[in-house]
């Protein structure tokens, strides 16, 4: 099983000026392969996204949306704070380790992203991490 940072997710109340600032301070430019991969039906993520990256990793500063984990039924919000992503090339083989050491996850399946089954879980400090595979 491999891991990989992916993305680092930003949660904001203007989307605007944070992609502003992360485009003119940090030179990051457009993501373009995310945009068509957004679920936006009633059950998924329907906030503002802009998908930038400097070309190795992604950054998804997305607007905040405290009510995620109620409407999905999941104890932990990847919309609250912000999150860490991973991609995996075996989730379940992930989700089996964290079964064994004892740590609680959400599983959010394919919610927000198409083709990604999606897991969210807390550090010892509460930051929320999210542990993916693209199942394409």
């Amino acid at each position: 099983m491999k891991l990989h940072l992916h993305h680092i997710n930003l949660c904001t109340g203007d989307v605007p000026a944070m992609d502003k600032f992360y485009r003119t301070i940090l030179d990051l430019g457009d993501e373009p392969s995310m945009e068509a991969l957004r679920s936006r039906d009633k059950d998924g993520y329907t906030g503002t996204v802009s998908f930038v990256t400097d070309g190795t990793t992604q950054m998804h500063l997305a607007q905040r949306d405290l009510g995620a984990g109620f409407r999905t039924g999941q104890a932990i919000n990847p919309l609250e704070r912000g999150h860490i992503a991973f991609r995996t090339d075996d989730i379940e083989t992930f989700k089996k380790r964290l079964d064994a050491k004892g740590i609680l996850y959400s599983n959010y399946g394919a919610w927000a992203i198409k083709g990604w089954e999606q897991i969210f879980f807390h550090d010892p400090d509460g930051n929320v991490i999210e542990v993916h595979q693209e199942k394409v």
